[in-house]
């Protein structure tokens, strides 16, 4: 990493500490936005993009919807490094750690590497502040300094309030009234793929998948992935079959198919067709973090299936070759 690189990163990794009133809101996170940047708000981020195309030089900060948190900042910091930062870039070390802040209940890790991703190289810097059983992440990505005043800014201003206190239903239960049941609930995993804005293959994506088990032993599958470049919509629709013995549970799809949607998901398929079926089967089990409940999948064999895609569950701060969908209800909320 060259001195001008170093130069940035300490005055980005500085301006962390530092927080002012702010203009703009995102879910718990105020900030000032940086003047004349382009703007893309999303479901799970909000993001700022600036350019010069003659000079190939770029800058990409994403702020993140707050999620449930781990059990400290630091597996925080870790589990958003392998599920943000490794799933937009290509990073050859691991990062470098910056001293750990505290604001008030929340408490601020953050790290740095330089990274690389189809020719463009440049430096990723990650910050994730913990508080009140949640976590929200923002991830800077440039290959110069030039936007450093505007980036220092926008980090500068960020302030987070106390997540409000909700009325959940509560889940269904089994018959010991202890944990939820397989049938008769939806189980849900979702997520951002990032990446910078004006680079061919790096655009920013969110995907959703959700498992549907009825107590008739069938099951639905269905997986939404959008980008911003056309075609926006990926989906994918899977029905079965499903057996349960003891803690195994086997997957038997009967049918599977996909469809790609230029703009809209109601719009006509520009390709569509149908997908290999592949049997499952998982050891599984039901497991109660931060008054969420999850269904933990993992296959029998330790290999990642195709339908579920990349193992990014961490439990006590070790990645485990396992899946987590989280209890929700029909439109895709957590139930707590």
């Amino acid at each position: 990493m060259n001195q001008s690189f170093r130069i940035l990163i300490a005055l980005l990794l500085m301006s962390i500490g530092n927080f002012a009133q702010s203009t703009e809101t995102f879910d718990i996170s105020s900030f000032q936005p940086p003047k004349g940047w382009a703007k893309q708000v999303g479901t799970d981020s909000v993001q700022f993009s600036v350019e010069d195309k003659t000079a190939g030089t770029f800058c990409l900060i994403s702020l993140f919807k707050s999620l449930p948190g781990l059990s400290s900042p630091k597996e925080n910091f870790d589990a958003a490094w392998s599920a943000i930062v490794k799933e937009t870039v290509s990073v050859s070390a691991a990062p470098q750690m910056m001293p750990a802040d505290n604001k008030g209940e929340w408490i601020l890790a953050g790290g740095f590497a330089p990274f690389e991703k189809d020719g463009v190289k440049g430096v990723a810097v990650l910050y994730t502040a913990s508080g009140y059983g949640r976590m929200v992440n923002a991830l800077v990505l440039t290959n110069t300094q030039v936007y450093e005043t505007a980036a220092t800014a926008f980090l500068q201003s960020i302030s987070f309030k106390k997540p409000p206190e909700e009325n959940r239903p509560q889940a269904p239960v089994a018959s010991n009234g202890s944990q939820p049941s397989l049938a008769g609930n939806f189980w849900k995993q979702a997520g951002i793929r990032g990446g910078m804005l004006g680079h061919a293959g790096l655009s920013t994506a969110s995907f959703s998948k959700t498992y549907q088990f009825f107590s008739d032993n069938t099951y639905k599958f269905w997986r939404e992935d959008m980008q911003l470049a056309a075609p926006k919509y990926y989906l994918e629709s899977e029905e079965g079959t499903y057996k349960v013995t003891g803690n195994t549970l086997v997957i038997t799809p009967r049918k599977s198919s996909f469809s790609q949607h230029r703009l809209t998901k109601e719009e006509p398929p520009i390709k569509s067709g149908n997908l290999p079926l592949s049997a499952a089967q998982y050891a599984f089990e039901f497991w109660l973090h931060d008054d969420n409940w999850a269904l933990l999948l993992s296959p029998l064999d330790g290999n990642e299936t195709k339908r579920d895609g990349t193992f990014s569950f961490w439990r006590n701060g070790e990645a485990q070759r396992t899946y987590q969908y989280l209890l929700v209800n029909a439109k895709g909320q957590l139930i707590r």
